[in-house]
C-alpha cells in the first residue's frame, strides 16, 4: 500500500496541464463508447470482455505463470481484430450518427415541421380509432437512422401518411396487417415489413406480460435504431410507445402525441433522455 501510494505520489507531481488534457480525451472516448453501447447486447459483451481482462491481468501479475502469460500476449492481439466483427452494428449506426450530426437541425425549416406535425396527427389519429376497434398495429417511425434493410422484408407503399390509409393497411385479415408499417416524412414507405425481435427479457418484467409479437418488434427496432414505435394491442387495444430499447403502455390519445411532439421538436436538443426525464419506470402503475 505504500508503495502504491508512493507510486501516485509520483505521477501526480509530475502531472501538467498536457497530461490533464491527455487524460480527459481518453476519458471522453471511453464516455462516448459506453453512451453508444448502452441498454444493448452489446453493452452485456462488453462487460464479459472487460471481466475476462482482469482476471487475465490478476493471475498475470500475481503468479508466475510463464505459459499462460505467452497465451495471453498472443491472444490479446487477436481481440483487437475481433471486436470491431463483435460490434459490427453498434459501430456502424456510431459512425452513421456521427455522419449525420447536421442532420439533427434539418426539422426546423417550417415546411418540415408541417410535415412532420401532419404525420403525428395522422398516426395519433389512427391509433385512436384502432385503439377503438381492437385492431393490432405497428407503426414505426423513422427518424435519423434508415430503415432500409426492414423496408425491403415488406410490400413498398409510397403513400401519403393518413388515418384511413392505416386504418386499411391494418384492417383484419387484409394481406398487409401483419408486419409493421414504416414511416418516413410523410410518406408510408412500407408495409407488412419484418422487425427484429427483442430478446432483453424487458418485456417479461411487465406486470401484466401479456405482450406479444408486436410489442417484442416495436422493442427491438428500437434497440437497433433510434426510431419510434408505436404498438396497438389487438387483445386489449391498448396504446403503447417503444424507442430506446423502452417501452410504455397505457397511453391516451393526448399522451401519445404529446410524446411523439417532443421527440421531433428541433428546439429540444436532449430527446434522447425524454424518456429518462419524464417517466422514471419502464411501464405505468395500473392505476393510470
Amino acid at each position: 500500500m505504500i508503495a502504491f501510494l508512493n507510486n501516485a505520489l509520483f505521477i501526480f507531481e509530475r502531472l501538467n496541464w498536457l497530461g490533464i488534457i491527455d487524460i480527459l480525451l481518453v476519458t471522453m472516448i471511453f464516455f462516448g463508447v459506453l453512451y453508444l453501447v448502452r441498454d444493448t447486447q452489446a453493452m452485456i459483451i462488453l462487460r464479459g470482455i472487460i471481466l475476462i481482462l482482469v482476471l487475465f491481468a490478476l493471475l498475470t501479475s500475481l503468479v508466475n505463470l510463464p505459459a499462460f502469460s505467452w497465451l495471453i500476449r498472443t491472444v490479446l492481439p487477436a481481440m483487437v481484430f475481433a471486436i470491431p466483427v463483435i460490434f459490427a452494428p453498434e459501430l456502424r449506426r456510431a459512425l452513421e450518427r456521427i455522419g449525420r450530426a447536421g442532420t439533427f437541425f434539418r426539422i426546423s425549416n417550417k415546411s418540415a415541421s408541417e410535415e412532420i406535425k401532419q404525420t403525428i396527427q395522422a398516426v395519433v389519429g389512427a391509433a385512436a380509432r384502432l385503439s377503438a376497434r381492437q385492431h393490432g398495429a405497428l407503426i414505426i417511425l423513422e427518424r435519423f437512422d434508415h430503415l432500409d434493410e426492414y423496408t425491403r422484408t415488406g410490400v413498398m407503399i409510397q403513400a401519403d401518411v393518413t388515418p384511413e390509409m392505416l386504418m386499411q393497411i391494418f384492417y383484419p385479415n387484409t394481406p398487409l396487417h401483419d408486419g409493421a408499417v414504416i414511416i418516413s416524412g410523410k410518406k408510408i414507405i412500407a408495409a407488412a415489413c419484418v422487425m427484429p425481435l427483442s430478446s432483453s427479457g424487458i418485456l417479461a418484467r411487465s406486470p401484466e406480460r401479456k405482450m406479444g409479437l408486436r410489442h417484442r418488434a416495436a422493442v427491438g427496432i428500437s434497440e437497433v435504431s433510434d426510431s419510434i414505435a408505436v404498438v396497438v394491442s389487438e387483445e386489449t387495444g391498448a396504446i403503447s410507445i417503444s424507442h430506446a430499447g423502452r417501452i410504455i403502455r397505457r397511453l391516451d390519445v393526448e399522451r401519445l402525441e404529446n410524446i411523439l411532439a417532443a421527440f421531433y421538436n428541433p428546439d429540444k436538443a436532449q430527446q434522447e433522455n425524454f424518456f429518462q426525464r419524464h417517466f422514471p419506470y419502464l411501464f405505468p402503475h395500473k392505476d393510470e
